[in-house]
């Protein structure tokens, strides 16, 4: 595993993200390594995960107790009553804190599987076994766990660390494309906030990323990705200041979401890709950002055909929906919309700087139709 992983070292708790390929295998010895103590295992993960990747796992880990949940995920699981359902199932079968709850699966399955492990008797042992692109490079690392109100995503959750995350890499072979796309929304948003260099990079190499699912480029983009991700996490873990240049792209995400109840019509990653865009576009509106880095992010949507019409996926009359949820997003202090907008390639604006009223919003996404 030399030069095959990354510390995290966040203020509650330190802890190593793994990558490589075909490592599934290596859980087991990776548990008794980070967390002995553990005898019982509580497996959460997704039917549609091929049985083959899932007998590694349940293979490598032979000298515990393990159970294994199967879900059919969609957003509509991340709910208080659900999380219920799955923790008494863990507390009548005994499991206690030094047990252990494994995610493996995409975004969804490692948000909810995280906050029952947060949650159970105040905190059981956690491992991240991230099995999509956009959870490999983002969601699996910083701690946040999180499920949804009927008011908006992730209004439920708590920051917990987990004790170690695997990326196994071979799992992103068989992902579609549009899940590939999904997973690229994380990394160009982290290239776009903090490291033109990685921009120009993704320039050059994304449409390898995104169409042959190059192994060594999609290697070095989560590498990247998560280091750029680390290095903000371990200055500000709870989101107080720093952290919240993150959710770049995100405010506007979220609207989508929730404007269509979080059905398939967009996918988080799509929803990321176009809020980002819009907030970019909206950049150059308030004159933060110039004329050229706009159209060098044009270009590289163009280029890569990532989505960039609001009016493919929404109606005019659902704008109202989107600005409901935009206001009811966890980063709002008051009645205005908090944003974060780019200054350039590589630089946002800081927390909390731009706060805006929604009608403002409301007529600049109008304006997205035309």
């Amino acid at each position: 595993m030399k030069n095959n992983k990354i510390l995290i070292k966040a203020k509650s708790k330190s802890y190593s993200v793994y990558f490589g390929s075909k490592i599934i295998k290596l859980t087991g010895k990776l548990l008794r390594k980070n967390i002995p103590g553990v005898k019982k295992i509580f497996i959460i993960t997704d039917k549609n995960i091929p049985s083959k990747k899932l007998n590694l796992l349940i293979k490598s880990l032979s000298k515990f107790e393990v159970n294994v949940l199967k879900l059919s995920v969609n957003e509509k699981l991340k709910n208080l009553k659900f999380s219920n359902q799955i923790i008494e199932s863990l507390l009548n079968k005994n499991f206690n804190r030094s047990d252990c709850v494994i995610a493996f699966g995409g975004g969804i399955i490692g948000d909810l599987s995280a906050f029952v492990a947060s949650v159970t008797k105040r905190g059981m042992r956690f491992i991240n076994i991230p099995t999509t692109l956009l959870s490999q490079c983002d969601s699996s690392i910083g701690g946040k766990t999180g499920v949804n109100s009927k008011l908006g995503k992730n209004l439920i959750g708590t920051f917990y660390q987990p004790d170690f995350v695997l990326a196994d890499l071979s799992l992103l072979s068989s992902l579609p494309q549009r899940e590939i796309i999904c997973g690229y929304g994380e990394i160009l948003k982290h290239a776009l906030i903090l490291d033109k260099k990685f921009f120009l990079w993704l320039c050059k190499y994304g449409k390898k990323i995104i169409d042959e699912k190059d192994a060594d480029l999609l290697k070095i983009a989560i590498v990247k990705s998560c280091k750029i991700k680390s290095s903000i996490i371990n200055k500000d873990e709870k989101e107080k200041n720093i952290r919240m240049i993150l959710n770049f792209g995100h405010t506007f995400a979220h609207g989508f979401e929730g404007a269509i109840n979080f059905s398939k019509k967009i996918s988080h990653g799509e929803a990321v890709l176009l809020g980002m865009l819009l907030a970019s576009k909206l950049s150059y509106k308030m004159n933060l950002l110039s004329k050229n880095e706009l159209t060098l992010i044009t270009k590289h949507y163009l280029n890569l055909r990532l989505p960039m019409e609001v009016s493919k996926k929404f109606k005019m009359i659902d704008i109202n929906k989107i600005l409901f949820f935009m206001k009811k997003d966890k980063k709002n202090t008051n009645s205005k919309i908090n944003l974060i907008l780019l200054k350039k390639v590589g630089k946002t604006t800081k927390p909390n700087e731009i706060s805006l009223n929604d009608n403002v919003i409301k007529n600049f996404l109008k304006k997205s139709y035309n």
